[in-house]
């Protein structure tokens, strides 16, 4: 049981001056990074899912404890809409091995524009391999149903709890682990802004509301404009003892 609390992805050069020092060359980003926080999210798999000698390179490089939570490819969630996973399950289980102990969940973040489909979204967990836990995020308000969340709970899922503009902020715990992903408090934009104390006061006691039911708790800053999520996260930590 633990609170893992780090940010979406870890290479922006806005960030430097804020966590990374002047001059810093990228490859040496996830070095600082790692001297601060405990875990992070990997955005850029969404994108490009890395090849095995990249995961197998950061089982090396990244601390004993540390935990690198991986978003799955759009190819699959977006484009396939979790259609014939198969494939795509067979790659992810092979690159999460390499990290051995140091991997998150397997974030898999559906498309605002993908409606409910129950039937495809119980393939997609029954053909789950072993191991690989998972956090769905929904984008799309269909899919907020009891059956739903009862869905994520048989196969040990969890719910994504979100944060930001236009999202609903739902605390379901489904799983034997919470996933947060905070996108920022503006109302009207995602990913800008900066959480402001009472917010995070109020976010650390719900961390500790779920650690103390027995489940870890993984929690991603996403407002990365100006360096925020950096603050924010750093400043939760402290809060909630991370």
């Amino acid at each position: 049981m633990g609170i893992y609390i780090g940010t979406s992805g870890w290479s922006y050069d806005h960030w430097t001056g804020v966590l990374y020092p002047e001059g810093t060359p990228p490859y040496r980003r996830l070095d600082f990074y790692t001297g601060r926080f405990g875990t992070v999210e990997l955005n850029a798999a969404y994108y490009r899912w890395p090849r095995d000698t990249a995961f197998a390179s950061w089982r090396k490089r990244l601390p004993d404890g540390f935990q690198l939570s991986v978003k799955a490819p759009g190819l699959l969630t977006h484009r396939q809409r979790l259609y014939g996973p198969e494939g795509w399950w067979s790659r992810i289980r092979a690159s999460l091995g390499l990290l051995e102990w140091k991997a998150g969940p397997l974030l898999v973040q559906l498309s605002p524009r993908f409606a409910f489909d129950y039937r495809r979204l119980e393939y997609f967990l029954q053909v789950k391999p072993d191991g690989v836990r998972v956090a769905v995020e929904f984008r799309h308000p269909s899919w907020l149903r009891e059956d739903v969340f009862g869905l994520l709970e048989r196969f040990g899922a969890a719910y994504c709890v979100m944060s930001g503009a236009n999202l609903p902020c739902v605390l379901r715990a489904t799983a034997s682990f919470v996933y947060v992903r905070l996108h920022g408090p503006d109302g009207q934009h995602l990913y800008g802004g900066s959480y402001p104390e009472e917010d995070l006061c109020w976010w650390r006691d719900r961390l500790h509301e779920w650690a103390g039911m027995g489940k870890d708790v993984y929690v991603y800053f996403n407002n990365d404009g100006g360096g925020n999520a950096v603050r924010n996260a750093l400043r939760l930590r402290e809060l909630a003892g991370a």
